[in-house]
């Protein structure tokens, strides 16, 4: 709630500098008023008088083009928390429908590029062989904990243990085509394939994984080494030519693990969802602003 401490400190002070400001303008345009209608002998002329009611007029106008400016920041807060809860209901449809995506029933594996297009999170099956020898890594990552996530969505730092993802060439011998395989996490001292080799199966087999179309580099993530085999973000182009794969890519799924190898279900679907933090903000300062608007300008109460 700091931003409504703020306003308020601000609102405090503002008043009394636009009403001292106001004063000010007054007391000159009452000396000038005075200087400009003096008879000869020093007296104040008779339009005087009806300059004081020119004044009481313009002191008015003055108030309210104030009351009517100051009205702005409740219904600006009210307008911003309106929005906010637009987007909440975004937020949670977006949620949902990622959700019923990533936990349907496998559908076979589509090739056409522009059906893949169209299916990003959708749950696929394929039946073939892994080539361990052109692994990738991506990293660092962490183990994909949805739970987790959302008790530090909005935390600068998380907590937790760091390794990659590895990055597996599948041949499917249904389709006769090779894709990418995310096979999951590692921790940093598994990364190496002699540490795993209990879960380097060659045997066929059938895995079920969640499509994922390439990314684009986000600002602040380093660029992908592909000559050290390090990976930051799924540039699918490059990692197609560097591995000979077709541009087709899956996160397998947590019950496709290996026992000994990579921890599948590694996609994330968690976003984060702090509207209603906002919605209670906006709408706290609109409650705060618009008490003080009616006890000000209404109640004629001083602030």
């Amino acid at each position: 709630m700091a931003p409504l401490k703020s306003l308020l400190a601000f609102s405090s002070r503002l008043l009394p500098i636009l009403k001292q400001q106001t004063h000010v303008i007054y007391i000159k345009r009452t000396f000038l008023l005075s200087r400009l209608f003096k008879h000869a002998d020093g007296r104040l002329a008779t339009v005087g008088r009806r300059s004081g009611s020119t004044l009481s007029k313009a002191e008015k106008e003055e108030d309210n083009l104030l009351k009517w400016f100051l009205l702005l920041i409740p219904a600006t807060t009210f307008g911003l928390g309106t929005w906010q809860v637009k987007r909440r209901q975004w937020k949670m449809e977006l949620i949902n429908d990622l959700t019923r995506l990533t936990t349907a029933e496998p559908i076979p594996l589509p090739i056409d590029p522009n059906e893949l297009k169209e299916l990003e999170y959708r749950r696929v099956r394929v039946r073939g062989r892994y080539d361990h020898s052109k692994e990738l890594y991506v990293l660092p990552r962490s183990p994909v904990d949805p739970e987790r996530e959302a008790r530090e969505a909005g935390r600068l730092s998380s907590s937790g243990e760091t390794g990659a993802n590895v990055i597996t060439p599948f041949h499917c011998t249904d389709l006769g085509i090779t894709i990418l395989v995310n096979r999951g996490y590692v921790p940093r001292q598994k990364i190496r394939p002699e540490t795993r080799q209990k879960g380097q199966v060659e045997d066929e087999m059938e895995v079920v994984g969640v499509v994922r179309l390439t990314e684009i580099r986000k600002p602040f993530v380093p660029n992908n080494d592909v000559e050290r085999n390090r990976w930051h973000y799924r540039d699918l182009e490059a990692m197609s030519g560097t591995t000979g794969a077709e541009a087709i890519f899956i996160d397998a799924d947590y019950r496709s693990t290996i026992p000994g190898g990579p921890i599948g279900g590694q996609t994330r679907v968690t976003l984060r969802n702090e509207h209603m933090q906002y919605i209670v903000t906006w709408y706290g300062l609109c409650a705060a602003t618009s008490y003080m608007w009616y006890a000000k300008f209404i109640k004629k109460i001083k602030l």
